[in-house]
């Protein structure tokens, strides 16, 4: 008898083994679901750091394609929070500390030279994004104030590769974020990857333009410049529009 009742308990330990490793694997699948988007976010602020350390040692390049490769994972972050139903404050948190590292910090270093006058623009371009992240809600839903850093950034970034980095080129476009940054104009917050399929046929072509390399290296740089600049300088008319809303 004693035989029977070890020998059924035998064959109940693969279940509860079988059990539990279900209850593990469902568990990594909810904390997977629920952190995908701040990994993006996370992503993005890596790739920030990064660009930072890069314009530190002199990979002035390097840095420009690091702070494209955070545009597009910023884009990316919201559409999965949203659509995995995983928004948060930790979320939003982590979102705004990445969008300062990769486009206020690590842009501004763009600017940096030897020479004081430009130091003086970076920091201003620093404060600039700053400011804009900390006052950028309107109450106006899917409204911001002032130019979003990260187009801002995808300009500087795009035009300091085509240009190689020439400073005068760089000074004018710097002035100019600055003032659309903190200017009182009103620009959509247009959810790329949540609009129309040509929205998010141009986040697919800047994907592809960035990681593969069978295509000419400045063909990255003026699609990435030109897509901001349309945002920038026609928000209304390109980037407006009614977006699905997630309850």
């Amino acid at each position: 008898m004693v035989l029977l009742t070890s020998t059924s308990g035998f064959f109940q330990c693969p279940n509860k083994f079988f059990s539990s490793d279900q209850a593990t694997g469902q568990r990594i699948k909810e904390f997977a679901r629920k952190n995908a988007a701040n990994a993006l976010s996370v992503a993005n602020l890596v790739m920030g750091m990064a660009s930072i350390l890069s314009n530190l040692n002199g990979h002035h390049q390097a840095a420009c394609w690091l702070v494209l490769i955070g545009y597009l994972l910023d884009l990316a972050d919201g559409a999965v929070a949203r659509g995995l139903n995983t928004c948060s404050a930790l979320g939003a948190k982590t979102d705004t500390f990445a969008d300062f590292t990769t486009f206020g910090v690590a842009t501004s270093l763009l600017l940096r030279t030897s020479d004081l006058l430009d130091n003086i623009l970076s920091t201003c371009y620093f404060l600039s994004v700053f400011v804009r992240l900390c006052f950028f809600s309107t109450g106006i839903p899917f409204m911001y104030r002032g130019l979003p850093c990260i187009y801002s950034a995808g300009i500087l970034a795009s035009a300091s590769l085509l240009s190689q980095g020439n400073t005068a080129v760089l000074r004018v476009i710097a002035v100019v974020m600055i003032i659309f940054m903190m200017s009182p104009n009103f620009y959509p917050h247009d959810r790329v990857l949540e609009s129309q399929a040509w929205k998010k046929a141009v986040y697919a072509g800047g994907v592809i333009l960035v990681f593969c390399s069978s295509f000419p290296p400045a063909c990255v740089p003026v699609y990435y410049l030109l897509w901001s600049v349309s945002y920038a300088l026609f928000p209304t008319s390109l980037w407006s529009s009614k977006v699905q809303k997630f309850n």
